[in-house]
């Protein structure tokens, strides 16, 4: 994915520019795992010279849809470690299934036993768990310092009455991915996209090199592909008041679009009805379609469930319906909390800023995870230039 890894950070200069708003589907397990601790713990020193024993490591339980997300806390675990060998820490994570999780989680606060000490709440769940008396730790000492240096959207969207309780992943920057193979096969210039208008162009002129296949793929169960569409004419899909907006100009302009391609078989509805579904990935790791719209967090999804697409894939930003109009919009999210039944809760919100709000975190967040880092001095340090 070297091609998609550099062309990636390009889309980092409309970041700031974008309009912000609410990861989307996990990938889930069929059961709770728990993974064994990769923590590295300082050697034991000699019992009868007190100096050199090392401090007893501290638990962390932690829990989590997200597989992939393990892999990052375990790689912040040891570094932390390594740094801070007079407060080690051991790094329990379990993986439950989406709703599993979140359900576990919301009986455990309600009830005052059994939750974990950190733990991942998806955006779209995060609501539930700041009603009434919050059961979630205040993060504003480690989250305020901060504000200047990350984008202040992405904790916004899990505070509360001035107060912030979760910390994001990335930005979740919307882009177009683009299959390089198929676009030189029908001759499409995919660079040279700039307005929607350019980009049904294109999907006209790929479905006339290449009938038996598709420019693009819409979901007809999910918002991922409409929803930027509305943010950059300034709509949302609801009103001011909280009622839906779905009769509003911008809304019936994107739709109108969308039915246009999919009237002349430029595009396709997913297979699955959303980009997340097994039937996608098949037809779209296939080389059947040409072009999605997903954001940036989107790309594990091409190494874990389309592999075929390997090196053919390139990401750029969103096309616009008129100059000047934003290219991309924030989707998505995570917030990491810190529940109150934690008992060490400063070692652990201190542990949660070195793992999401410093630069050296937010680099693991892109190599790791190969997601668009909050944090925005790292957008052009030449870490962000690695592949895969």
């Amino acid at each position: 994915m070297k091609t998609m890894k550099l062309l990636s950070v390009l889309v980092a200069i409309v970041m700031l520019a974008t309009s912000l708003a609410a990861c989307g589907a996990p990938s889930q397990t069929e059961s709770p795992t728990q993974a064994p601790s990769q923590t590295q713990q300082p050697a034991n020193g000699s019992p009868s010279d007190p100096s050199t024993v090392a401090a007893q490591p501290v638990d962390i339980e932690f829990w989590t849809f997200q597989d992939l997300h393990v892999a990052f806390y375990e790689k912040m675990a040891e570094k932390w470690n390594q740094e801070n060998p007079d407060r080690p820490i051991n790094f329990i994570p379990t993986v439950y299934p989406f709703d599993d999780m979140h359900n576990k989680l919301l009986i455990a606060l309600q009830s005052g036993v059994g939750a974990p000490d950190l733990v991942d709440i998806e955006l779209g769940k995060y609501a539930n768990f700041l009603k009434g008396d919050i059961q979630l730790v205040t993060l504003n000492d480690i989250v305020e310092p901060e504000l200047d240096n990350i984008v202040k959207a992405r904790v916004d969207i899990y505070s509360k009455d001035g107060n912030y309780y979760g910390i994001c992943f990335h930005v979740g920057a919307a882009v177009i991915y683009y299959n390089t193979e198929l676009c030189q096969q029908a001759g499409v210039d995919w660079k040279s996209i700039k307005t929607w208008d350019d980009y049904y162009a294109a999907g006209k002129a790929f479905k006339a090199a290449l009938p038996d296949k598709y420019w693009v793929s819409v979901e007809s169960g999910d918002v991922w592909h409409m929803w930027p569409m509305l943010t950059s004419q300034g709509g949302d899909m609801l009103k001011k008041d909280g009622t839906p907006n779905i009769n509003s100009p911008q809304m019936v302009k994107a739709l109108e679009f969308n039915r246009k391609m999919l009237d002349e078989e430029i595009a396709v509805v997913a297979p699955g009805n959303f980009h997340h579904a097994e039937e996608f990935y098949a037809m779209m790791n296939s080389g059947a379609i040409a072009s999605i719209s997903m954001p940036m967090w989107y790309m594990d999804r091409f190494t874990d469930h389309m592999p075929d697409l390997s090196q053919k894939i390139a990401i750029a930003p969103l096309p616009v319906w008129e100059a000047g109009q934003p290219r991309s919009a924030g989707m998505g999210g995570t917030g990491t909390s810190i529940t109150k039944q934690c008992e060490n809760p400063e070692l652990v919100k201190e542990f949660l800023a070195y793992a999401k709000l410093s630069k050296e975190g937010n680099i693991e967040v892109w190599n790791t995870l190969g997601f668009d880092p909050i944090r925005t001095e790292v957008w052009s340090l030449p870490e962000m230039m690695n592949s895969v």
